[in-house]
Parts: structure tokens; C-alpha cells; sequence
């Protein structure tokens, strides 16, 4: 079998339940975690006589990302009926929006191996959620949970312009990543929140003719997805290698054995008879009321990782840990707000430590306590000024550390740490340089300067941690810096 051959041709239909205080045809609460069927009413159940009732907050939270991801928005857009019958569809059909959708075209933009990747969007169109089967006793019998019936979803659906896996699964946590950014999701995967469906096919390179797709349904986690479409390309290869047909059809996938299995051969269009629903007019959103949720639109991860490459001058590593959390970039914006600047050099120098101490101190001790950067004791004007007198050389890298820890368990401001301890860095040059001096005519360290002076650099080191042992951590390291190598400099002839 020859992989090299062949190439993969993916696209992902992702859905993504949305934020909404109710559902999107009813009154009944739109929750997670709640006791089975808890969270049902008439409507949800399908009882004769009950008519659904579009919750307009639902248009909001989709017209918001479509206009993020720079797709067109339907002024009018109609709903339909999806008909299949399964213990989980209380009504026999599901609504969505068929020929019609509520918005088309766009991209979802990310960085992907280092590159900027871009991948075109067919549609983003309104649904509502099934409930959810639960198999008990090795399959011998299930129960149902109504409380996910009628979840309102956008169904965001790629071009097939995904070629490997791991873009797919980096798509994906984009998706993740913006409504997240946007508010309109959590996008928790274990939770249901975001689900993908995978359309995988293959063929041979160079070749413009689609092949036959498989579908690979519900998949729940990032790293499944990865392997799930891993699985399914080597398998298709193979069966192509080898001269057989690739079926039309619907998989799943196995996470314990890593493989795919048959479900059942794919359904076509025509075999959910769609048609426009009766009892919904069509959907109606104003070009006015488009314009003001464009104008109440928050920066998206991709504008804000930009921004902090090109205008803070951070690593494309770097921005992408910041932006990885909306959270996170917010409180690293913060701080940057504390912290006086009047060049962009000065800005970016800012940054650069602001990263640093944000991404090593702060998020390592919350990680060990389980922590996320909402629930920090330090807050951005803490971090800003502790970050301030560090730069100012009013503290030493070692103060600062120790100032730090203090202020993350009792929350003292760092003004009040520096005087309760004392920590006072020695800026008075004529003492720096008598304790360099004595430490460099030292006998004891007379091999160490030969070796500095015969190009070893890295003794330089050597002398530092001394000069830092001798003042208790608290010389100026620049000023030693600059005075070590003034000293050593006039030793040099000496030696020649």
C-alpha cells in the first residue's frame, strides 16, 4: 500500500449547542446536568395541539458568528422539517433550515503547523436538538432523556477542503475557541456542547473527482477526532489499493479498539422528505438589527493572535497560549492597562515580561491548585506592579519571585511585601564594584578569571552568582553586569 499516492478530502459538520436561558421552540430551560426529563414541557414532548415558539435570542448568538467568520447573512431564511424516526425525535422530525439557511459562505480561520490556514464554509444554518439514548445491560435495553430535545444548535458545514487529520482536529478547537470568545457556547465536548460529524474520502493525487464520502458520526473529543479520520483514510487507502469499492455509508467510531465500524448505509437528502415547515413563518432578521450585533462584535481569537504577533511583537507560541482562553488574553490585556508605556518598544518590552511571568508563575501555581486564571489572588494591577518595579531595577529577578509567591497566598499589594521585608536592591555603584573587586583579586578565583579572559564566557556566570551570594540576591544585575566586565577587561593586559 502506497499512501504517497493518495490524498484525503475532509469536511466536518459541527454542531454547536447554544447559550440560550430556554429552548429554541418552547419555555422549557436550556441546561446541562439536570435530572433526566426534568427539563421537558408540552411542546418538547410533542403533545397533540402544542406549536413551537422561536426564541429570538437564538437568531443573536448565530447571526454573531456567522458575521465573525465574514459569512452572508439571510435577511430572510426559512425553517424545515427533517423527518426520521428514532426513540430520541419525540415529534418524528427534527427542525432545521434546509434550502434556506441563515447564513452562507465564510471561513474559519486558524494557525495550523505554523501557517495561517483558512478553510471555506458552505453554510451555518439554525437547528434544534434530539434528546439522548442511554443503552443499559450490553445493549438489552435503553432509556431516553428528553432534556436535550429541542437544545437550539447552529450546524456549521465546511467545504471538503480539509487534507489531513490533524488540520481537522486543529479546525475543530477553532470552532471551540471562537464561540467561546464569542459567548454563545461553552463548546465542552464531553458535555455535548460540540459534536462532529466527519465526511472522509479519499483519492489519488491529482485527481479533481470527489470519492465516495463516508460519514463519521458523533464524535466527542478532539483527539477522537484525529483518530477516527486517521483510521478511516488508512482504511480507505487500503481498499482502493487493493481494487474494491468504497461504500457510501455511515460510520462510527470505536475509541477502546481506535477503529470505525459500519451503522448503516447513508441516507440521502430524499430520504428525509424536507419540507418547509406549516406551523414557522419565515424567519425574518432586519439589515438594521444585523448591523448592530456587527457593531457589538468582540475581536475574534485569530484578530487578537494577529494582534499580539504584529503589535506586541510576541511569538507566534506564545500569542497562540494567550489566546487559547479568552480569559487568559483578557487578563494579560489588563495588566498591559497598569503598566506605563510612551514608545511601542517600551510596550512590546512590557509585553514580553508580562507573558513571561503570566504564562511560568501565575498559571503554574494555579495549575497545581487546580485552578483556572478566573479564579487567580493575583490580579492584573498586582501582576502590572510587581512587573513595574522589576523593570525599574527596584527589585531583582529573585525579589521579584519571592514578592510574588507572597502576594499570590495573602494577597498583600507589593508595596506592602517590599517594606514588610525589607527588599531593598543595591543600586550604589561604588559598593557594587568594591565587592566585585574584592571577589576578582580573590587568589581563590584567580583560575576562573584566566579562563574568563582566555574566552571561556561562560565563567562570566561564575562571578555574578558570587557577586549575588555576597549582597543576599539584592545587587542591581545590570549594574553588576556592567561593572564585572569593566573590571575583568582591565585584567587582560596583566595577563599578556
Amino acid at each position: 500500500m502506497n499512501q504517497s499516492l493518495y490524498e484525503a478530502v475532509i469536511g466536518l459538520e459541527c454542531h454547536v449547542q447554544l447559550q440560550t436561558q430556554s429552548k429554541a421552540f418552547s419555555g422549557a430551560k436550556n441546561s446541562f446536568g439536570a435530572p433526566p426529563n426534568s427539563l421537558t414541557d408540552e411542546y418538547t414532548l410533542a403533545l397533540p395541539g402544542t406549536l413551537p415558539v422561536f426564541n429570538e435570542k437564538v437568531v443573536d448568538a448565530a447571526v454573531s458568528f456567522g458575521l465573525a467568520v465574514g459569512s452572508r447573512i439571510r435577511t430572510i431564511s426559512r425553517f424545515a422539517r427533517k423527518h426520521y424516526f428514532y426513540p430520541d425525535l419525540p415529534k418524528g422530525y427534527q427542525i432545521t433550515q434546509h434550502e434556506e439557511p441563515l447564513c452562507e459562505g465564510g471561513a474559519i480561520e486558524f494557525w495550523f503547523q505554523g501557517v495561517k490556514s483558512k478553510i471555506p464554509l458552505t453554510r451555518i444554518h439554525l437547528e434544534e436538538d434530539a434528546g439522548k439514548n442511554l443503552h443499559l445491560g450490553g445493549g438489552r435495553s435503553s432509556l431516553v432523556d428528553f432534556n436535550r430535545a429541542g437544545v437550539p444548535l447552529i450546524e456549521i458545514v465546511s467545504e471538503p477542503a480539509i487534507r489531513s487529520a490533524e488540520e481537522a482536529a486543529d479546525y475543530l478547537r477553532a470552532i471551540r475557541q471562537l464561540v467561546r470568545f464569542l459567548g454563545i457556547s461553552d463548546g465542552n465536548m464531553d458535555e455535548g456542547s460540540l459534536r462532529c460529524d466527519a465526511n472522509v474520502s479519499v483519492r489519488k493525487k491529482g485527481d479533481t473527482r470527489l470519492g465516495t464520502k463516508v460519514e463519521l458520526k458523533n464524535i466527542n473529543s478532539f483527539k477522537f477526532v484525529q483518530k477516527a479520520i486517521e483510521f478511516e483514510i488508512e482504511r480507505q487507502i487500503e481498499k482502493l489499493s487493493h481494487g474494491e469499492v468504497i461504500l457510501q455509508e455511515t460510520r462510527g467510531f470505536d475509541s477502546l479498539r481506535g477503529v470505525t465500524r459500519s451503522q448503516r448505509q447513508k441516507e440521502e437528502a430524499k430520504d428525509y422528505r424536507y419540507f418547509i415547515d406549516p406551523d414557522l413563518p419565515p424567519l425574518s432578521v432586519p439589515q438594521h438589527r444585523i448591523d448592530e450585533l456587527m457593531t457589538t462584535l468582540k475581536e475574534t481569537p485569530i484578530q487578537r493572535k494577529d494582534r499580539y504577533m504584529i503589535e506586541l511583537g510576541l511569538t507566534e507560541y506564545d500569542a497562540g497560549v494567550l489566546t487559547a482562553e479568552k480569559e487568559l488574553g483578557d487578563f494579560f490585556n489588563a495588566v498591559l492597562t497598569h503598566l506605563p508605556y510612551a514608545t511601542t518598544e517600551e510596550k512590546k518590552g512590557f509585553a514580553s515580561l508580562a507573558v513571561n511571568w503570566l504564562c511560568s508563575e501565575l498559571l503554574g501555581l494555579l495549575n497545581q491548585e487546580g485552578k483556572s486564571i478566573i479564579g487567580s489572588p493575583v490580579t492584573p494591577n498586582q501582576l502590572a506592579q510587581l512587573l513595574l518595579k522589576l523593570k525599574q531595577s527596584l527589585l531583582t529577578g529573585k525579589m521579584a519571585k519571592e514578592v510574588f509567591a507572597q502576594m499570590y497566598t495573602t494577597g498583600a499589594s507589593v508595596e506592602e511585601i517590599i517594606a514588610q521585608k525589607n527588599l531593598v536592591v543595591v543600586n550604589d555603584e561604588s559598593t557594587l564594584e568594591s565587592i566585585c573587586e574584592s571577589i576578582i583579586q580573590d587568589a581563590e578565583h584567580a583560575k576562573q578569571v584566566e579562563k574568563y579572559l582566555a574566552g571561556q564566557e561562560r565563567v562570566f556566570g561564575y562571578f555574578v552568582g558570587l557577586v549575588m551570594k555576597k549582597t543576599q540576591g539584592r545587587a542591581n544585575p545590570e549594574m553588576v553586569n556592567m561593572i564585572l566586565k569593566k573590571l575583568l577587561a582591565k585584567k587582560a593586559p596583566l595577563l599578556t
